[in-house]
């Protein structure tokens, strides 16, 4: 009997301890990843294979993962992005990871959601310079394509509309859950070190959290690019002033994710910082009127590294093959 007493006392004890911890997470400014939930599997497959599939663009070289490499945090790591022949981008390339997180797409804002994305970059001659017809009649001359649409909408005709949204059902499966940082919100103490606790509380102190917060750590809001001090940036976007039209919002830019922030660079909109130190440097400048030391900065910095979590796994997609009838690319055609 008092061994049955005692465990249950060690039941409630541990129950008790998991509520406090999730407590205390809930009341800090940032808020833990969670996995992603399937519910339509044959659209999720559907949309992994057209995010990989270069036939999508005039080239028939450019996919979606030729900007959003899965391999490299969602992006590119280059300044900005090349687009049809060889056209150097004008903005740097954001993380698709956790893209779903943010309260609009593209650093301006200008597509609510990752559907409205999706459909961007094929038509788009500095991009994939297709037109969404020319990609419609692509995929509709593939019959294993057919058939694959016709599993995930119930329908054979393909239109650009089931293409959006197959590729934006499979976005939204990027997500990072369990990063270190996650870990140590969820009740795991020892998932940061010292140092690494010392730059969050840097983080907390300084004013970060008032940008990057919830659980992308950013991405749900708008902000002036050089609060503080005007920033001089290498790229001719206006930011959200050319979706609005208001002079009040020029240089106003989605706040980027900073989950898996280690492997994005370079940094903001136009690519000009090419480490996290120089990233830090100059947003607390900018931003927040603050000048870290050398080891402030290295403590910030160790604490944006336990953002990074599990990447997408997952089985290569073998994508079908071109029928006969199926239009060819031109890689090298100058118009």
């Amino acid at each position: 009997m008092k061994h049955r007493v005692k465990c249950s006392v060690l039941i409630v004890l541990a129950g008790l301890s998991l509520h406090l911890s999730a407590q205390a997470a809930n009341q800090e400014p940032i808020q833990p990843i969670q996995p992603a939930k399937v519910t339509n599997p044959a659209l999720v497959e559907l949309g992994k294979k057209l995010y990989f599939d270069p036939r999508l663009s005039k080239s028939g070289f450019i996919s979606c993962n030729s900007c959003h490499n899965l391999s490299m945090g969602g992006t590119d790591n280059i300044k900005t992005s090349i687009g049809h022949n060889w056209q150097e981008g004008p903005i740097n390339a954001p993380t698709v990871l956790n893209s779903s997180l943010n309260l609009a797409q593209f650093w301006d804002g200008r597509a609510a959601d990752l559907k409205a994305q999706a459909g961007g970059p094929i038509a788009n001659p500095g991009e994939m310079a297709f037109t969404h017809t020319l990609a419609i009649n692509v995929l509709q001359s593939i019959p294993a394509y057919v058939t694959d649409f016709d599993k995930a909408f119930g329908k054979k005709q393909i239109d650009i509309d089931m293409v959006t949204k197959a590729i934006a059902a499979f976005e939204e499966t990027l997500v990072t859950p369990n990063s270190r940082f996650d870990k140590w919100l969820k009740g795991d103490k020892k998932a940061l070190s010292k140092n690494e606790l010392e730059g969050y509380k840097l983080f907390k102190e300084t004013g970060c959290v008032a940008c990057h917060n919830g659980p992308a750590v950013g991405g749900n809001s708008f902000q002036k690019m050089g609060q503080v001090e005007p920033y001089k940036a290498s790229s001719p976007a206006e930011g959200r002033s050319a979706v609005t039209g208001k002079d009040a919002d020029r240089f106003n830019f989605k706040v980027p994710t900073l989950r898996n922030v280690e492997m994005t660079y370079p940094y903001f909109h136009d690519g000009a910082a090419n480490t996290l130190p120089e990233a830090v440097d100059t947003m607390a400048r900018i931003q927040l009127g603050k000048k870290f030391t050398a080891e402030e900065n290295a403590k910030v910095v160790a604490f944006l590294k336990t953002l990074t979590g599990d990447q997408p796994s997952f089985k290569l997609p073998i994508l079908p093959p071109s029928s006969d009838a199926t239009p060819r690319p031109t890689p090298f055609e100058k118009k």
